[in-house]
């Protein structure tokens, strides 16, 4: 039987949300401790453990058929794989910092320094289209020790919470670019292939619908039920039923999570009571 092969980042964060967002897709991973490479055994996959750096290579040579994997590594390695999907977890920026007590004014002030990075392609594209010219020391690894030991005058890396420069009393002065973890396809990926990758895609939607969304219950007296439907983004419109007590109605709808808040104290306003909240497992369109 024909499977697809995934590979996925072989520890770390990335790994975890990785694995969780197949669990979420109800994709059963048999995987024991340090393998490299699992099987499914309730759909037809293969997954292969990677250092990530080297994924897009085994993309590029048909190795593997897809694999989650952050955009800035793509950007740095592989901009000629294609995305399929973006998948919305492991957010991140790629900066540029420098210590804390240097004085910044703009990209120029980067003309002829030192820069540490593990992102050479990433950084000097970025310099070049800024038309600024550096010196680059590439280091596998943490990099933010470099200009407190004397190695670089700034460095290039991914930020999350900007914890880790805060530590070593670095600033962060310029974002490159901002990534998040992406479904990428192998450019050999054969016809069969494809099939199971649509049908993958297709759970991966829904999971990620459903993640963006809260399903609302709420109680509204009649007279007041039109301007509180205004309020409403439904998919399509909501749903509204009539209660045993007369003069009121239950209304259902669907609530993008990024202005739920805001949504929620407009409906209290307008007269909606009992609102009841609920997460979305799956939204299937």
């Amino acid at each position: 039987m024909t499977k697809i092969r995934i590979a996925i980042q072989k520890s770390g964060r990335l790994n975890e949300e990785s694995l969780q967002i197949l669990k979420d897709c109800g994709i059963s991973i048999d995987n024991g401790k340090d393998q490299l490479k699992a099987s499914s055994r309730n759909f037809p996959m293969e997954v292969f453990y990677l250092r990530n750096g080297d994924i897009p290579q085994y993309l590029r040579d048909g190795v593997v058929d897809i694999a989650i994997i952050g955009e800035n590594v793509l950007i740095e390695k592989g901009e000629d794989i294609s995305i399929a999907e973006r998948l919305g977890f492991s957010k991140c920026k790629v900066s540029l910092a420098v210590p804390k007590s240097v004085k910044y004014n703009s990209i120029k002030d980067f003309e002829g320094k030192r820069i540490a990075t593990s992102y050479p392609n990433t950084v000097l594209n970025y310099l070049k289209d800024k038309g600024v010219k550096a010196d680059l020391h590439i280091i596998n690894g943490s990099v933010e020790i470099a200009p407190n030991i004397g190695l670089a005058d700034a460095i290039c890396d991914i930020v999350s919470s900007g914890s880790t420069l805060f530590k070593n009393n670095l600033k962060e002065v310029e974002v490159m670019l901002t990534s998040e973890a992406v479904l990428a396809v192998s450019p050999k990926i054969t016809v069969e292939r494809k099939e199971l990758l649509e049908k993958l895609q297709f759970r991966i939607q829904s999971v990620l619908r459903a993640r963006g969304s809260k399903y609302v219950l709420l109680n509204a007296p009649n007279d007041k039920l039109n301007g509180i439907l205004e309020l409403l983004p439904g998919m399509r419109s909501p749903t509204v039923l009539p209660l045993a007590d007369e003069g009121w109605s239950s209304v259902h709808t669907v609530i993008n999570k990024d202005s739920f808040w805001e949504v929620i104290d407009e409906l209290k306003k307008a007269g909606a009571e009992g609102i009841l909240v609920c997460p979305i497992e799956k939204m299937v369109l």
